[in-house]
């Protein structure tokens, strides 16, 4: 075999292997990514459902309170009738 012939196949196996190894890394990094994308949309679905958990309770607070105390002028904040 000759030098050139050498040569030739060394740079061609080296570009494989590069080019397998860029590859492969690529293809983990991108993994990675969609997996912070999903814990992402994951945690945001669960502060959504905390808020609207939150929101719901303070609803029904608003329903108790209401049936409890009534309130005189409403809307109109600082004219107390009397």
């Amino acid at each position: 075999m000759s030098t050139a012939s050498k040569l030739t196949l060394a740079g061609t196996s080296l570009f494989a292997v590069g080019t397998i190894f860029f590859v492969h890394y690529g293809q983990q990094n991108e993994k990675a990514a969609m997996h912070a994308g999903v814990v992402r949309d994951m945690e945001q679905q669960r502060v959504k459902r905390e808020r609207q958990a939150e929101f719901e309770m303070q609803r029904e607070l608003e329903g108790e309170y209401r049936k409890v105390q009534t309130v005189d002028g409403e809307g109109q904040e600082g004219n107390p009738k009397g």
